[in-house]
């Protein structure tokens, strides 16, 4: 499974692949410092901010991610991003993962277009047979995020990473295969419709 970058194209956001013109508009967007709240690190600063961008470049550089800035398809204004990563091409699988939305857009269907597009480039495009999401087990709302996708649970990866503080986090894993891949998009794309009719 290769995993070239594309633009994405949907009706609530448009994903692109990042490039250095993004950086901007992703610093505006991720300023809303909550919504690092879970991350492994916190971002509270521009300059953190600024380094985990960079990190991002760094990654699609070396070809081991594919990050993405998310785009309101309304305004042409960066709302967040979204990536693969821990490509294993032998396999067929990847992760999704870094996703974070600025927090006016949280709930407007952006997230779940976004989740959308990249499922269907995996599977269809790419050839994927396996995409799988991590979060720490204590953010709910990530959690329920995920299952209303409708990927499946498969457990807790135990001091899984340290996070925030020296915390242990143990991970809540979920995945979608190719299986499921056609009910899963039928499910995604009838939510994704009923916030587009609004």
């Amino acid at each position: 499974m290769e995993m070239p970058s594309a633009t994405l194209q949907g009706g609530i956001v448009r994903l692109e692949p990042l490039e250095d013109r993004h950086i901007a508009g992703l610093m505006e967007a991720g300023s809303g410092w909550d919504i690092w709240r879970w991350t492994v690190e916190w971002i509270d600063t521009p300059e953190k901010l600024r380094a985990y961008l960079a990190l991002a470049e760094e990654a699609r550089d070396a070809g081991t991610q594919v990050p993405y800035v998310t785009i309101s398809q309304a305004t042409g204004d960066v709302i967040g991003s979204t990536r693969f990563l821990n490509i294993d091409r032998p396999n067929h699988r990847a992760e999704i993962g870094y996703t974070w939305l600025h927090p006016s857009q949280q709930r407007s269907g952006a997230n779940l277009e976004a989740k959308l597009l990249q499922l269907t480039y995996a599977f269809e495009t790419l050839g994927a047979r396996r995409i799988e999401f991590k979060t720490d087990s204590l953010n709910d709302k990530s959690r329920n995020a995920l299952l209303g996708i409708g990927a499946t649970f498969e457990g807790i990866f135990r001091n899984h990473m340290i996070s925030q503080g020296g915390r242990m986090r143990h991970s809540a894993y979920y995945s979608v295969i190719d299986d499921e891949w056609p009910r899963v998009k039928e499910h995604l794309a009838a939510r994704v419709a009923e916030h587009i009719a609004g």
